[in-house]
This record gives C-alpha cells, structure tokens and sequence, in this order.
C-alpha cells in the first residue's frame, strides 16, 4: 500500500493512526490489549473486533494504570489510552510505582499533548509530560512527527520490554514524510541537510513548522539542517553532538514547556560533548488560558514560523 493510500484511509491525525496501530498489532498478537478511560474511537472499534483484549475503565487513571500494570505482569501487552495530562500529572504515582519501578512492559499513549487540545483551556493542555516521564527510569519516550510516523512509533512500541510514554496530538496535522521509511526508536531523522544551524523538532505540527523554518532561511542563503527528534528517551546523542559540530548553531522546537523537554535534554548534551549556543522555542513557563485553534496558540506563545526564523536570522548576524 502507498502512503497516498494509506493516509486516504487512516487520516491524518496521529489520535486517530495510533488507535489503527494497536488494532492491527491485536490482529497479528493475542497479547496486545487495549485499555480507555472514557476516550474510546468509535472509527477504530477495537473493543468491537476484540471484546475479550478491550477494557473500558471510566474516568479513573490511577486505576486505569494499575489495570495495565497487572495486565503486564501476566504476560500482556497493554496500550493505555488516556489523556497525556491525566497519565503523566493525575497519575504520575503509578506511572512511577506501578510501571517505571517494575519495568511494566505497558504502552501509554497519551492524547491532546502541548497545546494540541487547543480549545480545552490550562486543565487539559499538557506541556509537562516530557519532562515527568525522561525522569522515570527505564522509560522510553516517543515523540512522532505527524500521523504516519504516530503508527509506526504505536507498532514500534510493541517490541520494547518495558514501558513506554508516546505522546499524539489531536486533530488533523500535516505530513511530514511523503513516502514510507524504516523507524527506530532512538535514532533522529534528517528531514534537511544544513551547514550553518541545525533545528531540532519534535512533535506533531512543530517538526513541519521547522521544515518550514529551513525554507524561508534558505531564500536568505543560510543553510540550515533540520532533525525530527521523534524519540526524547533515548535520546540520540550522536545526531546531536554531530549537528553541533558541524553547524556550529543548535534550536531546539517543541510544543513542551521550555523547561524540562527537548531543549534541556539536547542543551545537557551540547554543553558535554561539544558546546555551542543552543537557542530554544517551547512553550513559556506559564499556563495557556486562551481558547483558539491550535495553530494560533503555537503562535501566541511564540512558536510561529516567523517567530524562529527572525531569531535564528538575528544570532546569525
């Protein structure tokens, strides 16, 4: 199948892909389960094929974690959908007991990551939950670039022992790859080559905005290296501490508050192995209030395309 055709299928909204993922890993392992807490998708009706592997907790994500933890234990491999606020901040206990302390071979994939809920205001917008979960040990942390790239990381999870945190966007977000390639946890993609910065994106909307970035810096004539960091736990390091070296200029771009994500997880690298300035684009450290549509949010705290082209232009300079 093509990925025209694929995405004329699944969409593209990465909330949507991920539930397709589980779908077709139940279709192939008897093991793989897939547990809700009132978000169920009524497009993708895994409950519906697999009645006996499909678990509706309601709205109680410290047991919906448990559930999944004891799942595990007897030999499953639960997905845990859930809001990604409820998952890293209600039920930050048990991602921490029930699934870092005992390697809890569970998938949590965390939905309306950032700013994505757009209109759902500060108690369900998430920019926190990459920096609770790159702290629990033995996590691994997935950050897919647009929907395609959401179904591979959905599938790729299945062959981690042990847990792992993957966070989806939404709605519709554009696309980032055009054709399909061979993802693996914990190596960056080169969407861009570049000599003079590189950007380093993660995340629905965002990766596609620095590609965007890369454009209108190129009709300047400055050359600029775009990475989709789609896996933050574990980090590539040597993509990054090549990027330093070789450009001399490192940004980061997430939708996460600029306080504990991305930027801080490739600045510690930077300043170990091969210390440049990095400038970094996240989220303020302060509570989005507005309702809008997600684009215009991004915008409002700083995260347009205009916004980081016109620094990386003025530390050019």
């Amino acid at each position: 199948m093509s990925l025209d055709t694929w995405v004329s299928e699944h969409g593209t909204s990465s909330r949507t892909t991920c539930r397709v993922a589980q779908l077709d890993l139940a279709r192939a392992d008897e093991r793989v389960y897939s547990l809700e807490n009132d978000l169920a998708l009524p497009s993708v009706p895994f409950g519906a094929e697999f009645p006996d592997r499909y678990r509706q907790i309601g709205i109680a994500e410290a047991n919906l974690l448990g559930v999944a933890a004891g799942l595990a234990q007897s030999g499953r491999i639960p997905y845990v959908n859930t809001f990604a606020v409820f998952a890293s901040m209600r039920a930050c206990e048990q991602m921490r007991v029930d699934l870092s302390y005992p390697k809890a071979n569970v998938k949590v994939v965390g939905y309306y990551t950032g700013l994505s809920g757009g209109f759902v205001g500060p108690t369900h917008h998430c920019t926190e939950d990459i920096a609770v979960t790159r702290a629990l040990p033995g996590f691994t942390v997935l950050s897919p670039a647009d929907a395609y790239e959401a179904y591979l990381a959905t599938r790729a999870a299945s062959r981690v022992e042990g847990p792992v945190y993957l966070r989806a966007s939404r709605g519709d977000t554009p696309m980032v790859y055009s054709a399909e390639y061979p993802f693996e946890i914990g190596k960056a993609v080169t969407l861009r080559e570049g000599s003079d910065v590189t950007i380093i994106a993660t995340g629905c909307l965002v990766v596609p905005r620095a590609v965007e970035v890369a454009s209108m810096l190129a009709a300047r004539g400055i050359s600029c290296r775009v990475l989709n960091m789609h896996t933050l736990k574990p980090l590539d390091t040597a993509a990054v501490v090549a990027a330093a070296r070789e450009t001399g200029l490192i940004v980061t771009y997430e939708d996460h508050n600029a306080l504990g994500g991305l930027g801080s997880a490739v600045a510690g690298v930077v300043l170990e192995n091969a210390p440049v300035p990095v400038l970094r684009f996240g989220v303020p450290d302060v509570f989005c209030t507005r309702s809008d549509e997600y684009e215009q949010i991004l915008d409002l705290h700083g995260l347009g395309v205009q916004d980081v082209h016109d620094a990386i232009v003025r530390r050019l300079r």
